[in-house]
């Protein structure tokens, strides 16, 4: 069973990140969502709320699955037999700092990285984008999923 990890910390997820789970779920028999949960770095929403977004997003997608984790991402690869890291790539410098971190998580423990281009119409999504505009109250409407519009509402007001 070819398995792959999709890591990040989805604070909080855009429809650019599930792009990427959608078709990765389309090129391995099961894809984990590593949802990041670092406690030392600020955070919008807390890792229980991320995780629980996320699982709600994939849920129509029967062979991803969700769970948490903290550390390296190799070594939650390592402890659930993984054998590669789907990342996705906005622009030419998500290639270079990804690269430099591929590159890396193959020489601790052999895991590979594939890269998977943005679509075109959400290449410049980003948490960070989608959080700013929404804190100035601009419509980001078209960049999550309605559950996590709300969430956001209900958090930046």
């Amino acid at each position: 069973m070819r398995r792959a990890v999709c890591p990040g910390t989805f604070d909080p997820v855009t429809n650019g990140h599930l792009d990427i789970v959608h078709r990765a779920s389309t090129l391995f028999d099961e894809v984990l969502v590593a949802v990041g949960t670092n406690v030392s770095k600020s955070r919008l929403f807390t890792p229980d709320e991320r995780i629980e977004m996320m699982r709600r997003a994939c849920a129509e997608l029967a062979n991803v699955s969700v769970e948490g984790f903290t550390g390296l991402v190799t070594t939650f690869c390592a402890e659930h037999d993984v054998a590669a890291i789907v990342k996705g790539l906005r622009a030419a410098g998500d290639f270079d700092y990804e690269l430099q971190m591929a590159q890396m998580n193959s020489s601790l423990t052999g895991v590979e990285t594939v890269f998977l281009p943005a679509s075109p119409e959400r290449g410049f999504v980003s948490s960070s984008l989608v959080k700013e505009v929404a804190g100035f109250g601009g419509d980001v409407s078209p960049f999550v999923p309605d559950f996590v519009l709300d969430a956001l509402r209900d958090r930046l007001s």
